[in-house]
């Protein structure tokens, strides 16, 4: 069974503190941060130019440009790697989840549509008010709002359309 352990961190001692309030660790994150980002984003745009990508050549690459060492190029190659392969991912569960919203708006739109037409074929009836079946949508009118549920139904489809 996993324990959980909670371990307070300690206080950063005063003579490691610069006039900023910051540690020298700290500053060379906030150095190093700009560098890496543009070194991310040129390996990121390059990956999605389409040319063939070759990995010792981009090691060479970001070191001659940005003065890195090769093990900062590799943490920088495998988070644009990352990010890129993550939003052509994101990119097809988005189309996925769009064509199935599709789907779903065309099925109710076809279910509507038929609601409808039947209404009308029941009503369009000389004797429907002595029919034992009954409509499968009846109508029915709002006094407070002064319409009925067939014109909102109508006024529905059109939109899911515009959709």
């Amino acid at each position: 069974m996993a324990t959980l352990t909670y371990v307070k961190g300690l206080p950063t001692p005063a003579e490691e503190l610069n006039s900023l309030g910051l540690t020298e660790f700290e500053m060379f994150l906030t150095a190093y941060s700009s560098v890496f980002h543009k070194a991310a984003c040129e390996t990121a745009n390059y990956l999605l130019s389409g040319q063939s990508f070759n990995k010792s050549s981009c090691h060479t690459h970001l070191q001659t440009t940005y003065g890195i060492s090769k093990r900062h190029a590799n943490g920088v190659i495998s988070y644009a790697k990352g990010a890129v392969d993550a939003s052509k991912e994101h990119r097809q569960l988005h189309i996925k989840t769009l064509e199935g919203k599709l789907k779903s708006a065309n099925y109710w739109m076809t279910k509507a549509e038929n609601q409808l037409a039947d209404s009308r074929k029941f009503y369009a009836k000389k004797n429907w008010r002595n029919s034992k079946t009954g409509c499968r949508f009846p109508l029915c009118c709002s006094v407070k709002f002064r319409s009925t549920n067939w014109k909102n139904l109508r006024f529905q489809i059109h939109n899911k359309k515009r959709r």
